[in-house]
């Protein structure tokens, strides 16, 4: 685990917060907190064996979030002085002054125990931005020319995010947390020309909260086998160029992580987050079908769904010590043997429903799921890494073993395209790779496809997971929400997982209607 980087320490965090707090409680607010981050951002990209960008980027500046009158009040600011602080707190107080003329029903916020002076720094061996441009560009050059090696592989494409995220939060309360955090995603892609079609094939390595070591480490340190995926890439696009395209019906269906942590992202972590359940974004990301009525009796899917919310999971990308409201992060369940039992709370939130995280008091507590994306944007409920749980037998079954109970099915690998509806509800998913299944046997790829369902339909087809040998834990960086808009990384585990008479659209023939 690598330590606090000192540029970020030297800065002048503990005096801009003493003095925005200072100020803020002279004015007489019930809450305040202050937040100053920096945020560095650096981004390759390659093609056909050549660099074609190279950025850097960095995001600097503090704010001061108070509760004045029962109202929010939220500024933020990016000269870094004391007088600069103050006037912000002034500002935010200002903000609160007008919003309690237009709030009819008074803020209140969980509460939560005080963190004095504590520091969290992500696990990681080398930051990848402390590796010099020249030798990260070589070595996506280097992936692109293995690539455009295939006969079938016409152009090839590498890139690398990579993220350094450090944050000081104080609060009136006594909390003061300094945190640090490191995630990248490395990704290449193929395309190539068939007879009829053009397509393409990507590498399925998730984006995850690790060091430069998940691009060159060892395998025992965490490191994507690049080589290997490398290597297969090319014949895999070969043969979904000259495939078949499928068959539309009713199929079973063996999915692999590296598909279905994104079906969870759309039909389970936006559907629990409380504050769309509550239709509080109802203008921009939606609702939820999954509404507070529901709580412990939907049926949300079968026996073996066994749902967390987890901020705190080894190399998760919204995996924090502390998040942007001070609350300790957690595990939790959200779906246990099938039923709806959980959501995912801020600390506003944490108050109107306590029995889903009682607190010692037995008012209710957040569950860590407050995140702002920049110093400029006012922290809202954002998701945890939202897992489905393996199998946890000795006998649990593998991948082969899944795919073994099919008689005919397919076999999905990769993420691609998706849809659904703003309740979260409605849905239809394709992918990189459909395996045809026959009497348990792989007999080759199809093209052209889709699954499609509703969310406790799907979920509810689930007649198995997988042991933790299947679970990986996949994940995005762009997870959008709010107004104005905000980005966040998370990510979501699962094992490869059997689903039984799955309606299988044919993409092609979809298209044409």
């Amino acid at each position: 685990m690598s330590g606090l980087d000192p540029t970020f320490a030297d800065l002048p965090h503990r005096a801009l917060g003493d003095a925005a707090l200072t100020r803020a409680r002279e004015l007489g607010v019930t809450h305040a907190d202050f937040r100053l981050e920096r945020v560095r951002y650096q981004d390759l990209s390659v093609r056909d064996g050549v660099l074609q960008g190279a950025s850097d980027a960095e995001d600097l500046g503090f704010a001061v979030r108070v509760i004045h009158r029962g109202s929010w009040g939220f500024a933020a600011g990016v000269v870094l002085t004391t007088d600069e602080a103050v006037r912000v707190a002034e500002t935010a107080v200002a903000v609160a002054n007008v919003a309690a003329t237009m709030t009819s029903r008074p803020v209140e916020i969980a509460d939560e125990p005080v963190y004095d002076d504590v520091t969290w720094v992500s696990a990681y061996d080398v930051n990848p931005l402390d590796v010099p441009v020249a030798e990260k560009a070589a070595l996506l050059i280097d992936w692109t020319e293995r690539l455009r090696a295939g006969a079938a592989v016409d152009h090839a494409t590498a890139f690398v995010q990579q993220v350094q995220e450090n944050k000081y939060y104080a609060d009136l309360a006594g909390t003061r947390t300094t945190q640090q955090r490191v995630r990248l995603m490395p990704g290449f892609e193929a395309m190539g020309a068939g007879a009829d079609t053009f397509d393409s094939m990507a590498s399925i390595a998730p984006p995850a909260g690790r060091g430069w070591e998940y691009v060159v480490g060892s395998r025992d340190r965490g490191a994507w086998d690049w080589d290997a995926e490398i290597a297969e890439v090319p014949e895999l696009l070969a043969e979904k160029l000259k495939a078949p395209s499928v068959e539309a019906g009713t199929y079973d269906l063996v999915i692999h992580p590296s598909n279905l942590w994104l079906t969870i992202h759309e039909s389970i972590g936006h559907a629990t987050e409380l504050d769309r359940a509550l239709g509080y974004e109802a203008n921009y990301a939606g609702t939820s079908f999954a509404t507070t009525d529901k709580l412990n009796h939907l049926q949300y899917g079968t026996p073996v769904m066994n749902v967390t919310g987890d901020r705190t999971v080894d190399h998760g990308l919204a995996t924090i010590g502390y998040d942007d409201e001070g609350v300790q992060t957690q595990n939790w369940d959200i779906i246990k043997d099938g039923v709806l039992v959980g959501y995912q709370l801020d600390r506003p939130m944490g108050v109107m429903l306590p029995q889903l995280n009682p607190g010692p008091d037995g008012r209710g507590r957040s569950n860590g799921c407050a995140y702002a994306d920049s110093s400029g944007h006012i922290p809202i409920q954002r998701m945890a890494n939202v897992s489905l749980q393996p199998d946890p037998s000795t006998d649990a079954p593998g991948t082969a073993d899944l795919i073994g109970r099919v008689e005919r099915g397919l076999y999905v690998v990769g993420d691609k395209s998706w849809s659904i509806d703003m309740q979260r509800f409605n849905f239809q998913f394709t992918g990189q790779r459909f395996f045809t299944i026959k009497d348990g046997e792989l007999v080759g790829q199809v093209r052209d496809v889709a699954y499609q369902a509703t969310t406790t339909d799907f979920w509810n087809s689930m007649e198995a997971v997988g042991g933790e040998d299947t679970w990986v834990l996949g994940g995005a960086f762009n997870c959008g929400k709010a107004q104005p808009g905000q980005v966040a990384a998370v990510s979501h585990g699962c094992p490869t997982s059997l689903f039984r008479d799955v309606r299988i659209l044919n993409t092609l023939e979809e298209g044409g209607n």
